[in-house]
């Protein structure tokens, strides 16, 4: 088993050994053991709790890497009237403390039927969709909003 010793972001230029396909919650952590497609088993130890990116990649203890992939999600697509629709579905979603993938256009959030309910009371539009899914963080997580990392500036 390796370690990972530092995570890299999408466009690190170099080859991996293997890759880790991780779902949203997957992606943020501190310690955990992750198992690559090639059976490569990689301890995640670090000091503190980390949002693995999307095309980043895992640098191990002997200086090879294993590069990390956004899971395919069954996901919610919201859809709105108009904008100042949407920003309202954006509204109740965000007050329900549910993570979202905000874009031009729709919403995207992990399936719930109680959620789906409550949206199409609102008069959205709720398709079942399945892709990646890259949640907006929250105000309070240690995370840089400039970086290659954010939800929004973060696409497959």
């Amino acid at each position: 088993m390796r370690r990972a010793l530092a995570h890299l972001p999408p466009g690190h230029g170099r080859t991996p050994i293997d890759t880790i396909t991780l779902a949203h919650d997957e992606r943020r952590l501190r310690r955990k053991l992750l198992v690559g497609t090639q059976g490569t088993e990689v301890m995640v130890d670090f000091p503190a709790t980390v949002t693995l990116d999307h095309n980043g990649a895992l640098e191990l203890d002997n200086g090879e890497l294993v590069s990390v992939i956004a899971a395919q999600e069954p996901l919610y697509e919201i859809r709105a009237h108009d904008g100042g629709h949407l920003l309202r579905l954006a509204w109740h979603i965000g007050n329900r403390h549910t993570p979202a993938q905000l874009e031009p256009g729709r919403i995207l959030i992990k399936c719930d039927h109680v959620l789906k309910t409550m949206l199409e009371g609102l008069g959205a539009t709720v398709t079942n969709v399945t892709e990646p899914f890259f949640a907006e963080h929250g105000a309070y997580h240690s995370h840089a909003h400039g970086d290659g990392g954010h939800a929004l500036l973060n696409r497959k």
